[in-house]
């Protein structure tokens, strides 16, 4: 029965599937282990817990503007900027 079942999803048809859905994962699990270890708003530990309510703006803010979102604040959000400009702008003659 094993080699049936295997035999049925191991194909590579299904490579794709498994890529895309590996990729997804990924992602969650980033982001969830990001949350844990860096989010000023997460304690896990019992002291930080029974802290309470911090008013520690600079950590939040540290944490909300991280590198990508300072790389990206600047650029235009366009996926394919050269094609747009081509078919949005007249002929220059």
């Amino acid at each position: 029965m094993a080699s049936s079942s295997a035999s049925r999803w191991i194909r590579p048809e299904v490579y794709p599937l498994f890529a895309a859905m590996g990729f997804a994962v990924g992602i969650c699990g980033y982001q969830l282990v990001r949350n844990i270890c860096i989010n000023p708003d997460v304690r896990v530990n019992k002291e930080n817990r029974a802290a309470g309510i911090l008013e520690n703006h600079a950590e939040g803010e540290k944490y909300a503007e991280h590198s990508l979102r300072k790389y990206l604040r600047n650029k235009s959000p366009e996926i394919m900027p050269t094609i747009n400009n081509f078919f949005s702008e007249p002929e220059k003659n």
